[in-house]
């Protein structure tokens, strides 16, 4: 039996997205860990940074594809954990059907950095890894760039029983500064009212109840939230 015949099918996720105050913070930062596992990369704080490199081509496409709901859709981001350059990944996230998916390949530091810059990536470097490749095509065909920093805290649960991951997404901010992406520090500004958060819920078929009923709270509300889209609405003027 081949390769191709051993591959598994994509598998897209139900993510499920409700913005949250400071007081439901709280809440569930007391009740969830009565019923799922805290993460183990979270390490001492409890929490880790995610800061992601957005990518959009020259008619700023997934910008506008975002703002009209567009379905299916897709977009390229490169993703670094704690400021850390250790492990770099160029993750292309789609949307279908109110389902996600999300695929990855690991990416070197000086690629990076030529991506920052604006360059393009050769053909021999991409044709092994069919995602790289992708994202070369994206480049040639549609001018793809760096376009905008996307940097939150996030503390994040996992759960077995219908591989459920569940986060809560703290002091979310942009940067308007692509070539600023590995750098330690970064100027930011938030895009979301002080006390504002997020929670996030990923599951594959079912969320089992004894999840669902621990995240309810009065005044919750499922919502639609890009943080691609709202970084780049507010970080600066770039549409």
């Amino acid at each position: 039996m081949n390769k191709k015949e051993n591959k598994k099918p994509d598998q897209y996720r139900h993510e499920i997205k409700y913005p949250i105050d400071r007081r439901q913070l709280e809440t569930l930062k007391a009740r969830l860990p009565a019923v799922v596992s805290l993460d183990s990369h979270v390490g001492e704080k409890g929490y880790y940074e995610i800061r992601s490199l957005y990518f959009d081509d020259y008619e700023n496409r997934c910008y506008y594809e975002n703002e009209n709901g567009t379905d299916p859709r897709e977009k390229f981001r490169i993703r670094i954990y704690n400021g850390s350059t250790d492990r770099i990944r160029l993750e292309l996230k789609q949307k279908k059907r109110g389902k996600t998916l999300k695929k990855s390949c690991p990416l070197t530091r000086e690629q990076v950095e030529r991506l920052m810059n604006g360059e393009i990536l050769s053909w021999e470097e991409s044709e092994e890894e069919p995602l790289l490749r992708k994202f070369y095509l994206w480049q040639e065909l549609r001018g793809l760039l760096p376009k905008v920093i996307v940097e939150y805290d996030r503390i994040p649960f996992i759960c077995r029983d219908g591989n459920v991951r569940i986060t809560l997404d703290m002091n979310i901010r942009a940067s308007s500064r692509p070539d600023d992406f590995l750098n330690e520090k970064l100027t930011t500004r938030p895009i979301m009212s002080v006390g504002q958060n997020l929670l996030e819920v990923k599951y594959d078929e079912f969320l089992p109840d004894y999840i669902n009923h621990s995240i309810q709270m009065r005044g919750l509300r499922q919502a639609t939230f890009s943080k691609y889209y709202l970084c780049r609405r507010y970080a600066a003027n770039y549409i």
